[in-house]
């Protein structure tokens, strides 16, 4: 037995890599200030002032929380770490955004097994980045060290998010009429959902390899992979700004049809036209790398779109214009109708284009 007494970084705790980590990550925590927030990082707790809702009538808080998935175990396969925060603040903001809520600000949770500083300040890089796009800011955050319980390299990231809207817009199903048409926006890719499938198709049955290079893609398989979340926070508010909108739906886990189901009102129906659109490579790579059915494809990865809005059909030329001058792919893919005896929330029809 030792005599030397037992100590925290004998346990495998480094204070001293943490406290670097803070210090690294500080520039890009900075870059996501507004002016609403008090302090800096550092402190017990992040500061906010709610001052700055009294310009609301009456204001409604809206939060979120999430992670991205196994998709962070790409991020540590490849080395890569300052993309994998876009999927994060994507992730919750998004889903914000949805009612119609400005994102305010936003805490993020890294878990690790072994604090490297450095990887550690490039994922806190990705969330700051992934803020400035969403418009929030971060103003805290936890970086928790296991070791033990995950291996020196192994990681994962969670974050949760505030966000406010005015009483009187807050959008949603009851806004929604016969005759509106769904606006579909295009994705970047897989974003974060669905990786557990999509692992099992390319690694387990086909095979392949993360630096395998992909003709279809123009790039590797790992770097289709690991393309960043779009984070569409901005794009939405513009266009609520600009027209009249009536619901939106972030598609991630459960697939396009499920998730447009969440915001159509009961009496109701959406149907999706999958002519519309064609779906990216990497949905086809999927599909028939694993013998992956249509409906357990749609049901799992977003098919190319990530957001959807639901607009007065006299809305949709300023909607697509407003998108349009964002860079935001987008078109229309579909109409609200009565519901019929056999139809549900959302359905798809079609086949998609070629």
């Amino acid at each position: 037995m030792s005599e030397t007494g037992a100590s925290y970084a004998a346990a495998g705790v480094d204070i001293e890599a943490g406290d670097r980590a803070v210090e690294l990550m500080k520039e890009w925590v900075k870059k996501t200030r507004r002016p609403e927030v008090l302090g800096g990082i550092g402190g017990f707790a992040g500061l906010f002032d709610a001052s700055a809702l009294k310009r609301y009538e009456r204001p409604l808080l809206a939060s979120a929380t999430d992670g991205v998935g196994t998709k962070v175990d790409l991020a540590r396969q490849m080395g890569v770490y300052d993309t994998i925060g876009h999927d994060l603040v994507a992730m919750v903001m998004d889903d914000i955004v949805v009612c119609g809520a400005e994102p305010l600000f936003m805490t993020d949770y890294i878990c690790v097994g072994k604090v490297h500083p450095e990887r550690v300040a490039a994922i806190v890089k990705g969330i700051a980045e992934g803020c400035v796009l969403a418009g929030c800011a971060l103003v805290g955050g936890e970086t928790a060290e296991h070791p033990g319980l995950l291996g020196p390299d192994d990681f994962d990231v969670a974050g949760a998010g505030t966000g406010v809207v005015e009483a009187d817009r807050l959008l949603g199903a009851d806004r929604i009429r016969t005759g509106d048409a769904v606006i579909a926006m295009a994705s970047s890719g897989l974003h974060s959902n669905g990786y557990s499938l999509v692992r099992h198709v390319v690694f387990d049955r086909a095979g392949w390899t993360l630096d395998r290079e992909v003709p279809e893609f123009g790039r590797t398989l790992g770097e289709e992979l690991l393309e960043p979340t779009k984070i569409y926070s901005l794009d939405c508010l513009a266009l609520t700004r600009t027209t009249e909108v009536h619901a939106f739906s972030h598609i991630t886990g459960g697939g396009l049809a499920a998730n447009l189901a969440r915001v159509v009102p009961d009496g109701l129906h959406a149907l999706v036209d999958r002519s519309t659109w064609t779906p990216g490579a990497v949905f086809d790579l999927v599909g028939s790398a694993g013998r992956v059915e249509r409906a357990e494809l749609e049901k799992t990865l977003n098919m190319g779109v990530g957001m959807m809005a639901v607009v007065p059909r006299e809305a949709v030329d300023v909607a697509l214009t407003t998108l349009a001058d964002r860079g935001v792919d987008a078109w229309v893919a579909g109409e609200i109708t009565e519901r019929g005896e056999h139809t549900t929330g959302a359905e798809m029809v079609g086949d998609y284009a070629s």
